[in-house]
Protein backbone atom coordinates (compact mmCIF):
# COMPACT_ATOMS: atom_id res chain seq x y z
CA UNK A 1 0.00 0.00 0.00
CA UNK A 2 1.08 3.57 -0.71
CA UNK A 3 1.20 5.62 2.48
CA UNK A 4 2.14 9.14 3.49
CA UNK A 5 1.93 9.61 7.25
CA UNK A 6 2.27 13.06 8.81
CA UNK A 7 3.23 13.66 12.43
CA UNK A 8 4.51 16.44 14.67
CA UNK A 9 1.52 18.75 14.83
CA UNK A 10 0.23 20.23 18.05
CA UNK A 11 -0.65 23.35 20.01
CA UNK A 12 1.99 26.06 20.45
CA UNK A 13 2.11 29.73 21.39
CA UNK A 14 2.95 32.42 18.85
CA UNK A 15 6.71 32.59 18.35
CA UNK A 16 7.19 28.90 19.06
CA UNK A 17 8.41 26.09 16.79
CA UNK A 18 7.27 22.71 15.51
CA UNK A 19 8.82 20.13 13.20
CA UNK A 20 6.47 18.16 10.98
CA UNK A 21 7.43 14.79 9.49
CA UNK A 22 6.10 13.00 6.41
CA UNK A 23 7.01 9.32 6.29
CA UNK A 24 6.53 7.68 2.88
CA UNK A 25 6.20 4.02 1.94
CA UNK A 26 4.91 1.86 -0.92
CA UNK A 27 6.55 3.77 -3.79
CA UNK A 28 9.99 4.80 -5.04
CA UNK A 29 10.71 7.84 -2.89
CA UNK A 30 13.56 9.11 -5.10
CA UNK A 31 11.21 9.42 -8.11
CA UNK A 32 8.83 11.85 -6.38
CA UNK A 33 8.82 15.43 -5.25
CA UNK A 34 7.22 15.95 -1.83
CA UNK A 35 5.15 18.99 -0.92
CA UNK A 36 3.49 20.40 2.17
CA UNK A 37 0.04 21.99 1.90
CA UNK A 38 -2.24 23.50 4.50
CA UNK A 39 -5.96 24.10 4.86
CA UNK A 40 -7.23 26.68 7.33
CA UNK A 41 -10.92 27.10 8.23
CA UNK A 42 -12.68 29.27 5.65
CA UNK A 43 -9.66 29.40 3.34
CA UNK A 44 -8.55 27.54 0.24
CA UNK A 45 -5.83 24.92 0.38
CA UNK A 46 -2.40 26.54 0.09
CA UNK A 47 0.93 25.13 -1.07
CA UNK A 48 3.47 25.84 1.68
CA UNK A 49 6.73 24.21 0.57
CA UNK A 50 8.02 21.54 -1.83
CA UNK A 51 11.29 19.69 -2.40
CA UNK A 52 12.51 17.73 -5.43
CA UNK A 53 14.51 14.52 -4.92
CA UNK A 54 16.21 14.90 -8.32
CA UNK A 55 18.18 18.08 -7.64
CA UNK A 56 17.10 19.27 -4.19
CA UNK A 57 15.24 22.29 -5.55
CA UNK A 58 12.81 23.85 -3.09
CA UNK A 59 9.77 26.09 -3.14
CA UNK A 60 8.39 28.27 -0.34
CA UNK A 61 5.24 30.32 -0.20
CA UNK A 62 5.92 34.01 0.44
CA UNK A 63 4.02 33.80 3.73
CA UNK A 64 6.53 31.34 5.22
CA UNK A 65 9.86 32.39 3.67
CA UNK A 66 12.52 32.90 6.31
CA UNK A 67 10.51 31.00 8.93
CA UNK A 68 9.99 27.48 7.51
CA UNK A 69 12.62 25.07 6.17
CA UNK A 70 11.95 21.88 4.20
CA UNK A 71 14.45 19.00 4.18
CA UNK A 72 14.62 15.37 3.11
CA UNK A 73 16.24 12.23 4.53
CA UNK A 74 16.16 9.82 1.59
CA UNK A 75 17.52 6.92 3.66
CA UNK A 76 14.45 7.18 5.89
CA UNK A 77 12.00 8.06 3.09
CA UNK A 78 11.01 11.06 5.18
CA UNK A 79 10.53 14.79 4.52
CA UNK A 80 10.52 17.35 7.31
CA UNK A 81 9.11 20.84 7.67
CA UNK A 82 10.78 22.89 10.39
CA UNK A 83 8.45 25.73 11.37
CA UNK A 84 9.87 28.59 13.43
CA UNK A 85 8.45 31.92 14.59
CA UNK A 86 4.94 30.55 14.27
CA UNK A 87 2.04 32.96 13.91
CA UNK A 88 -1.68 32.47 14.63
CA UNK A 89 -2.32 32.65 10.87
CA UNK A 90 -0.25 29.46 10.47
CA UNK A 91 -3.07 27.56 12.20
CA UNK A 92 -4.27 24.86 9.78
CA UNK A 93 -4.33 21.17 9.00
CA UNK A 94 -1.04 20.38 7.25
CA UNK A 95 -0.88 17.69 4.56
CA UNK A 96 2.02 16.18 2.66
CA UNK A 97 1.69 15.04 -0.95
CA UNK A 98 3.83 13.18 -3.49
CA UNK A 99 4.34 14.25 -7.12
CA UNK A 100 5.47 11.63 -9.66
CA UNK A 101 8.40 12.48 -11.91
CA UNK A 102 9.69 15.04 -9.39
CA UNK A 103 7.26 17.48 -11.02
CA UNK A 104 5.21 19.63 -8.63
CA UNK A 105 3.64 21.57 -11.51
CA UNK A 106 0.82 19.05 -11.67
CA UNK A 107 -1.73 17.41 -9.39
CA UNK A 108 -0.22 15.23 -6.64
CA UNK A 109 -0.45 11.46 -7.01
CA UNK A 110 -0.75 10.73 -3.28
CA UNK A 111 -1.94 12.56 -0.15
CA UNK A 112 -1.44 12.01 3.55
CA UNK A 113 -4.13 12.21 6.22
CA UNK A 114 -3.00 15.53 7.69
CA UNK A 115 -1.78 16.79 11.05
CA UNK A 116 -3.29 19.70 12.99
CA UNK A 117 -1.24 22.78 13.89
CA UNK A 118 -2.77 25.36 16.24
CA UNK A 119 -0.89 28.55 17.11
CA UNK A 120 -2.35 30.59 19.96
CA UNK A 121 -1.93 34.35 20.31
Amino acid sequence: DVQLVESGGGLVQAGGSLRLSCAASGFSFDDYAIGWFRKAPGKEREAVSCISSSDGSTYYADSVKGRFTISSDNAKNTVYLQMNSLKPEDTAVYYCAAFGGNNWYKSPDYWGQGTQVIVSS
